[in-house]
């Protein structure tokens, strides 16, 4: 029996990666793969990325790793956030150098996956052909056949960006969320990430919950004195998107 752990949405915090990966390693996985946004929005984002790059494992790029490389564009944010969540990245990205925005910007997009029992999985950061699209664990399962399960081969897919982790099951396929390492927005302060068990001729996969110290992130935030800093504190230590009212 085999198992994969598949983790993304890390954010810059490499504190509740750490935990992640102490974690993962208890479980003894056999390959470990990542879902993007490395970087953006935690007070360690040069870290976070070492982190990753250590792991010599299969990443590929999400919207945080794009906004990284090119800047936070107009209608993908609010416009209200929108000049905030650029002089965050710029903060970001003045932690970075050339080689680590190169390699931000070269990730892959999507991933296809066979495990050695035929198991074929289809993972990619928040839809098929979209970055950036938002689709929630309530989605009609109509809505989400059309938009999500667009390779007729695959039976498992697995995406991130929500930061809400869940398991669905229906149409004799299944689709995961991974949740959130970094920043969970689900109400629950614990880092999040998936283990993909493979049984015979069948899979499980289950979402994992990680305490971390979320009070030591804090602290890091302010003696960067990073920029929306009571905004990503809330984040932080309720586990609440900073779009919830």
């Amino acid at each position: 029996m085999k198992k994969y752990a598949f983790l993304s949405d890390i954010h810059g915090n490499a504190i509740a990666l750490e935990a992640v990966l102490e974690d993962i390693q208890s479980q003894n996985v056999d390959d470990i793969f990542v879902l993007g946004d490395l970087c953006y929005r935690g007070p360690e984002p040069k870290r976070a990325l070492q982190l990753v790059q250590a792991l010599q494992a299969k990443v590929i790029k999400g919207n945080a790793d794009e906004w990284m490389v090119r800047g936070v564009q107009q209608g993908e944010v609010p416009d209200q956030m929108l000049e905030m969540m650029n002089i965050e990245r710029d903060w970001c990205k003045a932690q970075l150098n050339e080689e680590d925005l190169s390699y931000l910007d070269q990730l892959p997009t999507d991933l296809e996956i066979t495990l050695p029992n035929g198991t074929a999985i289809y993972a990619f950061h928040a839809t098929p052909t979209s970055l950036f699209d938002v689709v929630l664990p309530d989605t009609d399962a109509t809505v989400l056949t059309e938009k999500m399960m667009t390779s007729s081969d695959a039976n498992l897919f697995i995406y991130a960006h929500i930061h809400l982790p869940y398991v669905r099951y229906f149409n004799g396929k299944c689709i995961a969320n991974l949740g959130s390492v970094g920043l969970p927005f689900d109400g629950q302060p614990l880092a999040s990430y998936a283990i993909l068990e493979e049984k015979k001729d069948q899979f499980n996969i289950s979402i994992q919950r990680v305490p971390y110290d979320t009070e030591k992130v804090i602290s890091q935030y302010e003696r960067l004195q990073y920029p929306n800093l009571e905004v990503m504190k809330k984040v932080v230590q309720q586990g609440t998107s900073p779009f919830s009212k």
